[in-house]
C-alpha cells in the first residue's frame, strides 16, 4: 500500500511511502530510516519549509568524484513511466511508475530540513533560516540508500551534485544513518551519475550561496509546471 501526504511547503508536495517495500528494505538495516518516513507522515513540521534557503536553489560546485552510469536501471524506469505515463508532469509520471513498479523505490517526495544552527554539517555554509528541500525518489539497494533526483536534460547539469549531497547530509542527520552508507545521482531517461556523498566537500572556489527559491504563485506537482524544491 502506498501511503500518502499532501505538503503545504509553499506549495504542495505530494510525499508517498510504499509501506511494505520501506518495511522489507528499511527495517532490518535502516529502522531508523523507516521511523523517519513514517514520522513525516504524521507530523512532518511544515513551518520549516516555508522560511529559509532550499537545497534546489544552491549554486556552488561540489567537490565530489561523479561517474557516469551508463545503462543505469534508473534511466528504463524514467522512460518507462514517461511512455506510461496519465498527463502529469514528467517528475509525478516518473515518481509514480518507480514507486509503483521498481522493487527497490521506497517513497518519493521525502521532506528534509536542517535547521540554521546544523548548517556546520554542510561545511563552509552560511545563510538564514532552515535549509529544506525534497527527494525526488528513495530507493535502497546493495545495502545502501539511494538519494536519486531526476533531471530532465540531467547531461547538462551543473549543481545536481550539490543538491543531492545536500539531501544525503540532511538525511543522515535526520535519520542517524551513516553518510557513508548513502549514495546519490541524478538521472533522466537517457543518462544516469552517481558519486559518494561521505567522499564529497564542497569546493574552496567560490563562496557558497542559495539563489531565491521560494515557490510563489506555481502550479502543484502534477499540472505540468515545477515548482523548486
Amino acid at each position: 500500500m502506498i501511503l500518502r501526504k499532501s505538503l503545504p511547503h509553499g506549495w504542495w508536495y505530494h510525499y508517498r511511502v510504499h509501506e511494505e517495500k520501506a518495511e522489507s528494505l528499511c527495517e532490518r538495516r535502516f529502522p531508523s530510516l523507516n521511523a523517519y518516513l513514517r514520522a513525516m507522515l504524521e507530523r512532518c513540521p511544515d513551518e520549516k519549509f516555508l522560511v529559509g534557503p532550499r537545497s534546489s536553489a544552491l549554486r556552488f560546485r561540489l567537490d565530489a568524484e561523479v561517474k557516469e552510469a551508463a545503462g543505469h536501471e534508473v534511466c528504463t524506469l524514467a522512460r518507462l513511466g514517461l511512455e506510461n505515463g496519465r498527463g502529469r508532469s514528467a517528475h509525478t509520471e516518473v515518481q509514480t511508475f518507480m514507486l509503483e513498479n521498481d522493487a527497490k523505490s521506497v517513497a518519493t517526495e521525502v521532506p528534509l530540513w536542517l535547521d540554521e544552527e546544523e548548517h556546520e554539517l554542510m561545511g563552509s555554509f552560511e545563510e538564514d533560516g532552515p535549509l529544506s528541500g525534497h527527494i525526488d525518489v528513495l530507493r535502497v539497494e546493495d545495502g545502501a540508500v539511494w538519494v536519486w533526483d531526476y533531471k530532465p536534460g540531467a547531461r547538462k547539469e551543473k549543481f545536481a551534485a550539490t543538491q543531492t549531497w545536500a539531501y544525503a547530509v540532511m538525511l543522515a542527520h535526520r535519520t542517524g544513518v551513516p553518510l557513508s552508507r548513502f549514495r546519490c545521482g541524478w538521472f533522466d531517461e537517457k543518462d544516469a551519475f552517481v558519486f559518494l556523498p561521505e567522499k564529497a566537500r564542497l569546493s574552496s572556489t567560490g563562496a557558497p550561496r542559495a539563489a531565491s527559491s521560494r515557490p510563489s504563485g506555481r502550479a502543484p506537482r502534477g499540472t505540468g509546471r515545477r515548482s523548486a524544491r
